[in-house]
């Protein structure tokens, strides 16, 4: 990591040599939704759930099908996504402890865990503010305790909660005024268009409303229609459903004010969700398990970007990206050159460009600690006690490796022939197998990845 000094005075050249070309620069809304599935949304598959106006969107840009958090739980992911970081650069794992679950079920003495995103790291609002963006953030924060901190000029709603008390009021964890009787999605977007009246180009905008997330509160005008309406593929919660269309309706009336206010035409728009769906909520079929775990139920996500005259509408791409490269992009975009800034993710826009379809490169998940499971039957995990128990997975290609610290354990899976990773060819494909183990391996030294070794004496076999 470079030293922090050294990248402030970078950071400072750069804005002097971007700010006679502010006119020129797009405004930047970066959607992540809470606990949203992969397959949670119409244009992804879903036949339960109705999301038209996330789905009209997708379609004025690309959509890719192999796009993943990293990380398969909240904090995590969002502390990758907001310093373009590997976990093991930050050390968010998880939220709260690392000793989750039973004592007596775990082996190993787990990495402890951190719970607020070091100040060195610095993160998407940081540089954006110092380079000319009005920066705002909405809903979920979690990374600390106050996101002004952090390069935000406007906070609506955010804190270190990781999800709201309630969603009707009063809200009481989630800190804003009004609402009367309103559902906090919805007053949450109200507040965002106020913002939008307020600024001219070029803004940047973190919309992360604490939606889907637990508690499941329907939205009551919509929940008779989905009562009544038969479940599909393992979606069938009806109560989910409607928190799922009204959040739908509030991006619809987001990207409606764009339009209104002549800014949509000039604004990169980039739609993922932070984690895979909760398993026993909603299923992600044919996916694997959901929320926690490492297979591509817990980590495989809804993700697009748009950008008129920039991305082609109506495209979509195979290439596996994850959140990690969000960061780089929005800086090409943004005219600010990456020079002084460390990080693990790659600008993706030579793919949005249609200038190619491929990018080589490994995908990592470190996870040195455990997680354990909502539901003990029938969760699709390695085992009934836990999401993940300590380990970490590479993905290269078409295949993925999940190593497993406790026993040693290998898994091994193609994804084009297997994508709900049933079928373990360690056996099969021994070559295969070490050439994945070898890129993780080389990768825990290059991130000094902490790989538990320490026996749990609480243990018991």
């Amino acid at each position: 990591m470079k030293n922090l000094i050294g990248v402030i005075l970078t950071v400072g050249v750069l804005l002097t040599s971007c700010s006679a070309n502010e006119g020129g620069k797009p405004n930047i809304v970066l959607i992540n939704i809470d606990d949203m599935g992969w397959k949670d949304l119409g244009f992804m598959g879903s036949e339960y759930y109705e999301t038209p106006n996330i789905d009209a969107l997708s379609a004025k840009g690309m959509v890719f099908t192999d796009g993943y958090a990293a990380s398969a739980n909240c904090a995590p992911s969002r502390a990758c996504l907001m310093s373009g970081k590997w976990t093991p650069r930050h050390g968010i794992y998880t939220v709260g402890s690392s000793e989750r679950g039973a004592a007596n079920d775990r082996k190993l003495i787990p990495t402890k865990n951190t719970n607020i995103l070091a100040k060195d790291h610095l993160v998407i609002p940081q540089i954006l503010k110092m380079n000319g963006y009005r920066t705002c953030h909405v809903g979920k924060w979690h990374l600390n305790h106050n996101p002004l901190e952090s390069g935000f000029d406007v906070n609506i709603g955010g804190s270190h909660a990781g999800h709201p008390t309630s969603y009707y009021p009063p809200y009481k964890n989630v800190k804003l005024k009004g609402g009367d009787d309103q559902y906090l999605t919805d007053l949450i977007t109200e507040r965002t268009i106020e913002f939008i009246d307020t600024v001219s180009s070029p803004f940047f905008l973190y919309f992360a409303t604490y939606a889907v997330h637990t508690p499941i509160q329907p939205v009551k005008p919509l929940l008779e229609k989905y009562k009544n309406k038969p479940g599909s593929n393992g979606q069938e919660n009806a109560q989910y459903a409607t928190m799922v269309e009204n959040l739908d309706r509030n991006i619809g009336l987001l990207m409606a004010k764009l339009e209104a206010e002549g800014m949509f035409d000039n604004t990169l728009i980039v739609f993922t969700a932070d984690n895979g769906g909760v398993y026993g909520i909603t299923q992600q079929k044919p996916l694997r398990a959901g929320k926690g775990a490492y297979y591509e139920g817990g980590i495989r996500e809804p993700f697009f970007f748009v950008f008129k005259d920039k991305i082609a509408p109506k495209t979509q791409s195979n290439v596996p990206i994850t959140n990690l490269d969000i960061f780089p992009t929005i800086l090409k975009y943004a005219g600010v050159e990456n020079a002084g800034i460390d990080l693990d993710g790659d600008d993706i826009s030579p793919v949005l460009e249609g200038k190619t379809d491929q990018l080589e490169r490994p995908l990592f998940w470190h996870f040195p600690i455990y997680l354990q499971a909502y539901l003990k039957e029938g969760n699709e995990n390695r085992d009934p006690l836990f999401r993940t128990r300590p380990g970490s997975v590479v993905r290269y290609g078409d295949w993925k490796l999940h190593y497993y610290f406790e026993d040693h354990g290998v898994e091994l899976y193609n994804l084009k022939e297997d994508i709900g990773e049933r079928n373990n060819l360690v056996d099969i494909a021994p070559e295969k197998k070490e050439e994945l183990l070898g890129l993780l391996q080389n990768w825990w030294k290059e991130t000094g990845a902490p790989i538990p070794t320490a026996l749990n004496p609480e243990y018991v076999e």
